[in-house]
């Protein structure tokens, strides 16, 4: 049989593939409940010592799943930047980020606390969990120095 898109769709929509979508990772898992509890975890390897984001169940430097948790010191700075444009009765612009963090992983997030065109590649921040009107917590990142709101 021929690969084709239909095939594929068909294939990814049946009773003993629905099931490996449905749940996520316990690695995975673990990472959202403890940033539900407002803290926000990285990986690193006891093999290699080597930092890990995100979540993984084996070492992507030494290929050994010796993996804890650790909380990482939060700092670190903006290795890449873009603004999003909107119209102001859309919200507004808003700034996505690439942060690399003090111990060497990379995440995307959001650097607020200054308007969206005033952040800059090598830009320090500093992490802070926030919590969206949704409920659920988000890490973000503020200019180190900048004040911001609980």
């Amino acid at each position: 049989m021929a690969f084709s898109p239909l095939t594929t769709a068909k294939t990814l929509n049946t009773p003993s593939t629905q099931n490996m979508f449905s749940s996520l990772p316990a690695t995975t898992e673990t990472y959202l409940n403890e940033l539900k509890q407002g803290r926000f975890l990285i990986q690193q390897c006891t093999h290699c010592q080597t930092h890990l984001f995100y979540p993984r169940n084996f070492c992507i430097h030494c290929s050994k799943d010796t993996l804890t948790w650790k909380e990482p010191r939060g700092s670190g700075s903006v290795y890449s930047t873009t603004t999003v444009r909107r119209k102001p009765e859309a919200g507004g612009d808003y700034d996505v980020s690439i942060i690399e963090l003090d111990e060497g992983v990379r995440l995307m997030s959001q650097v607020l606390g200054v308007a969206p065109h005033e952040v800059k590649i090598g830009m320090r921040v500093q992490l802070k969990i926030i919590t969206e009107p949704s409920g659920q917590n988000k890490v973000v990142f503020y200019p180190e120095g900048v004040e911001h709101v609980a």
